[in-house]
């Protein structure tokens, strides 16, 4: 039987990359699944591929930084499927570049999405899980929420703090069965990377970044991460098999933050 058989879940960001992974594979192990993005165009098609899969899926518009948006968001779910069960809190932006020059108003707005979001997403979907009889939080986090990250300092602000939020809120919610854990990607193949700007991540060259000849340069398995792989590790905090992990990080990135890259094989 799928892992998720009868669960209802929210995926925030759930349009494309990571979020888009973690919708159609919760929805693959059973979970009726509530898309919120503010991509309209790509979460009504993530739908449309879990649909077709046979699987159980609802798009909603989705501003994760409005709190007057959210009680209608678990409404929605607790209406379309009975119950929420499972909330993935996975929007965020990234704004890179030196802290110096960044702007109060970047800094505020990736704030606001990266933290505030899921703070309102473990507020607002909390006492639906608790009717429920307890349920999965994941929040999304970063490699860059557990080590410095020079030209995302405000970016890796924001994953850090999202990383001891899931602590906090395991220890606040472990007596309504609520268990909270925190997932921390290394370099991923999403479009993200086509967002930053060149030259932004690095002060001696002014080139897009590739993330795949990133990886292969500083990745122990020297291979860049897919957005499944991380939909796989949020899928296992989702089910049974963790129902005695809680306020924890799974960190899955190839090894990069295990201390450095192996030393060469010998030819």
């Amino acid at each position: 039987m799928a892992q998720l058989t009868g669960k209802a879940a929210i995926v925030t960001g759930g349009a494309s990359g990571i979020g888009e992974a973690c919708s159609e594979t919760l929805a693959r192990e059973g979970a009726a699944v509530l898309i919120t993005d503010v991509d309209d165009g790509l979460g009504k098609a993530v739908v449309a591929r879990i649909a077709k899969a046979g699987g159980k899926a609802h798009y909603l518009h989705h501003d994760v930084r409005d709190e007057a948006a959210w009680p209608g968001v678990i409404a929605e779910a607790e209406k379309r499927f009975g119950r929420l069960d499972i909330m993935v809190a996975n929007a965020g932006i990234g704004i890179a570049g030196p802290l110096i020059d960044m702007s109060l108003a970047d800094w505020q707005r990736q704030q606001a999405i990266n933290l505030d979001g899921v703070f309102l997403s473990i507020k607002h979907s909390a006492p639906a899980l608790r009717k429920a009889g307890g349920g999965s939080i994941v929040l999304m986090s970063s490699v860059a929420g557990l080590r410095g990250a020079p030209g995302l300092a405000g970016y890796a602000a924001t994953k850090g703090g999202v990383r001891l939020l899931a602590k906090s809120a395991a220890l606040e919610l472990a007596a309504d069965k609520i268990r909270c854990n925190s997932v921390h990607p290394g370099i991923i193949a999403t479009p993200i990377w086509g967002k930053l700007p060149a030259g932004s991540l690095s002060d001696r060259r002014n080139a897009p970044i590739d993330p795949r000849e990133r990886a292969a340069a500083v990745v122990p398995l020297e291979r860049v991460g897919e957005a499944q792989d991380i939909a796989n590790g949020v899928l296992f905090l989702c089910s049974e098999a963790a129902n005695y992990i809680t306020g924890q990080e799974l960190v899955i990135d190839g090894g990069m933050t295990a201390g450095g890259r192996p030393p060469p094989r010998a030819s």
